[in-house]
């Protein structure tokens, strides 16, 4: 153990990065100030605030608006922030800011944080992606806090408006509401604005740096305008995710004997298919109420989750399609796994499978976990699972009965997710050390 941490790779400092932040957050949440009571929270349940908000979760244990002070509520919105751009990122910008350079390592680590296209320059992703971040929750906070002026003095309504901008498009769930947006399940622009930063968030810096940068800088020379395969894949995805998703709530809370809860059913299925998707975790009904065919549509959603090299979890929508193409290339018999005219390399299958297969074996563990301290319907227990790892947030209400193994259990899940299984994997291995020989094959019977 001592000889796996003795000389880090560049993943194990960003998991304990990680990690400390969430610690720290803690220690903050910890203090009377924190509290509007003015008493300590428990350590415990501080830690599990600070980490749902660090891994952009949403998961709370008290009411965030009216348990914390505005001092909490602060410390809680830095803790998004930062874990919904990634840390490095900030301390990219601080550095620069100040004058400095990154050195090799820092270098390395920035590398490793952020998922871009390979062609671009890493310092000018990162700051498209802080440009990204700043547009779209300063607009946020704009058109919210014209929204909320209707109910609330400017000054409260704008600064509510900060919050929940900042927490719609780093999809971190967080609400200073007791219900998180139920009271506005009829306000179109309230919907309609929390929908379009979560998307914004959720799709990916990636499709947003194409989408906004790269092509109208084809347009101006004049060039093909093309989009890549991968922003084809996310877009495709995550319009037939949303609206299948919503087809099949508004079907099943419609056709409920008890439908009281869908004020607005199209307008609802929508924002909780959105919300569900892009693993934001708003929630405009009472989730714990919904038909059991729309809590199983949420579930496989927040198992999917968002795209890569965004604010969302899952095990992303770009390996939920490859999954999806690899069967349809072995059930036809073809070697090659073809999309939209490419070919997916290898070894990005081996990382796909990687990933479902390492977040399928912790949601069984987790989930048995759970149904031997937890006193909960396996439906529900299973929902706050896959809820924690694709850091969505979404609840059926168990979460602040859950004893003190099942809070710790949905910490690491949150962690987990947030962080990505096959990081938290490879900082457990350590550097990779490739053979120098190989074995026979073995005659196995699969089938």
């Amino acid at each position: 153990m001592t000889r796996l941490f003795k000389k880090p790779t560049s993943i194990q400092l960003i998991v304990a990065g990680f990690i400390f932040l969430i610690f720290i957050g803690a220690f903050l949440l910890t203090l009377p100030s924190a509290s509007s009571s003015g008493y300590r929270q428990s350590f415990l349940d501080a830690l599990f605030t600070a980490g749902s908000a660090v891994t952009t979760t949403g998961l709370v244990v008290v009411d965030t608006g009216s348990f914390y002070s505005r001092f909490g509520q602060i410390i809680i919105l830095a803790l998004f922030q930062i874990g919904g751009l990634g840390y490095m990122i900030i301390i990219t910008f601080v550095v620069l800011g100040i004058g400095g350079r990154l050195s090799i390592s820092g270098q390395t680590l920035l590398r490793q944080s952020i998922t871009r296209p390979t062609p671009v320059d890493m310092i000018r992703f990162a700051k498209i992606i802080l440009l990204f971040t700043l547009v779209f929750e300063l607009a946020g906070t704009i058109f919210l806090g014209l929204s909320w002026m209707r109910f609330f003095p400017c000054g409260k309504a704008f600064y509510m408006a900060a919050f929940h901008s900042v927490s719609a498009f780093c999809t971190a769930g967080f609400s200073l509401f007791p219900d998180s947006l139920k009271a506005y399940n009829k306000c179109y622009s309230i919907n309609l604005i929390i929908s379009l930063l979560a998307l914004g968030g959720g799709i990916g810096f990636f499709c947003l740096y194409e989408l906004f940068v790269l092509l109208p800088e084809k347009r101006f020379m004049k060039q093909a305008i093309r989009l890549s395969t991968h922003t084809k894949i996310v877009l495709s995805s995550t319009a037939l995710l949303i609206l299948g998703g919503a087809g099949i709530i508004w079907v099943a809370e419609t056709g409920a004997q008890d439908s009281t809860i869908f004020l607005r059913p199209f307008m609802t299925s929508i924002f909780q298919a959105v919300s569900a998707s892009t693993t934001t975790g708003f929630n405009t009904i009472e989730i714990g109420n919904m038909h059991t065919s729309s809590l199983w549509t949420i579930l496989l959603l927040m198992f999917v989750g968002a795209s890569p090299g965004g604010t969302g979890g899952g095990i992303k929508t770009v390996s939920f399609v490859l999954l999806l193409v690899f069967l349809r290339s072995y059930l036809s018999g073809r070697n090659d796994i073809f999309i939209f005219k490419n070919r997916i390399p290898q070894e990005t299958m081996r990382k796909v499978f990687s990933i479902s297969i390492t977040a399928m074996v912790w949601i069984f563990t987790a989930t048995g976990i759970l149904m031997y301290t937890e006193k909960a319907a396996a439906l529900h227990i299973l929902f706050q699972v896959v809820s924690a790892l694709g850091t969505v947030g979404l609840s059926t209400g168990i979460t602040p009965e859950m004893s003190s193994a099942g809070k710790v259990v949905i910490i690491l899940s949150m962690f987990i997710g947030r962080a990505g299984p096959l990081a938290i994997a490879y900082s457990l291995v350590g550097r990779p050390k490739p053979a120098s020989f190989t074995y026979p094959e073995a005659d196995i019977v699969v089938s």
